[in-house]
């Protein structure tokens, strides 16, 4: 399929729950959305953004999903843009699915020299106010988390690492939240989400296992919400710095410039990848201007 012999990147979560037709999107608003008045770039959020870089750059993109009709339309667009790419699903909460979703992309297209790992789930977000502690999140949520968080990445990496091993080159780069950092409540459901620390400290592992052998890995943060069809449509309660002063809904939409571009978090993430041997990031925190970090 890679009959042009591109280097290949791989996007693990290529899709975005918030996406016109994402699980977050109908379970917030009740509907798909039309998205056909939104920049190509943020419309599959972070993961499609990271795609489309990559093959704007000259890769072939794996698109991994846990199901094909999820890619569809970004697949579409790579491809409408000049770029080549697959779709191949993936389901993280099974080894054998894994095992042979990379099979399949050895076999079609060759070993990356890129992987992404992008995944997200939103498993106890959707409890209500009443259930959020933790003594009432049942334990298949939380089976979830791990799966995403921690078993995932493991295999993920044993797929990928021994060729990058040998090939002396390759970049393996984690994109991550704030609750990677440290746990603390914010919403229902946040306890789902400390899982997340194992994810950054297997990148503080790798790096030093992989630095050597000329594997590039790193932890990237991102700490704030991502602009997609759906968080575009959400309100929010007043906040002179968050919200614009047009009121909508009964509630304040969020203003444009305190959403994060995706386009720009993928640009770098390609930056990570092409940075110089000499001066590696391991650990990269993406904030936006109007937010105070979450250290």
């Amino acid at each position: 399929m890679n009959t042009n012999h591109k280097p290949v990147a791989i996007v693990v979560g290529a899709t975005s729950k918030w996406q016109s037709d994402g699980r977050n999107t109908r379970l917030v608003h009740g509907k798909e959305l039309d998205d056909s008045d939104l920049p190509v770039g943020v419309r599959w959020g972070v993961g499609g953004a990271i795609a489309q870089k990559f093959a704007q750059e000259g890769f072939f993109v794996v698109l991994t999903t846990r199901s094909t009709t999820n890619a569809t339309l970004l697949d579409k667009a790579i491809r409408g843009q000049g770029g080549e790419s697959m779709i191949v699903e993936l389901d993280l909460t099974s080894s054998e699915s894994i095992a042979n979703a990379f099979a399949q992309i050895r076999a079609q297209v060759g070993d990356p020299e890129v992987l992404v790992y992008n995944p997200g789930y939103l498993e106890g977000r959707d409890l209500p106010p009443e259930k959020e502690l933790l003594e009432h999140i049942p334990v298949e949520m939380f089976e979830t988390a791990q799966h995403i968080c921690s078993r995932g990445p493991f295999l993920v990496a044993k797929e990928v690492l021994p060729a990058m091993r040998e090939r002396g080159e390759g970049s393996f780069l984690i994109s991550n939240n704030i609750a990677s950092f440290r746990g603390r409540k914010r919403n229902t459901g946040e306890s789902l989400y400390y899982p997340r620390v194992m994810m950054r400290q297997l990148a503080q592992v790798l790096t030093e296992e992989y630095s050597e052998f000329g594997v590039h890995v790193a932890n990237v943060v991102i700490d704030g919400t991502i602009d997609s069809p759906g968080t575009r449509a959400l309100t929010t309660q007043p906040s002179p710095d968050l919200v614009s002063p047009q009121r909508s809904g009964g509630g304040y939409p969020l203003r444009s410039d305190a959403l994060m571009n995706p386009v720009k978090i993928a640009e770098a993430f390609y930056y990570l990848h092409t940075q110089d041997k000499s001066c590696w990031t391991h650990e990269l925190q993406l904030t936006p201007f109007l937010i105070k970090p979450g250290f």
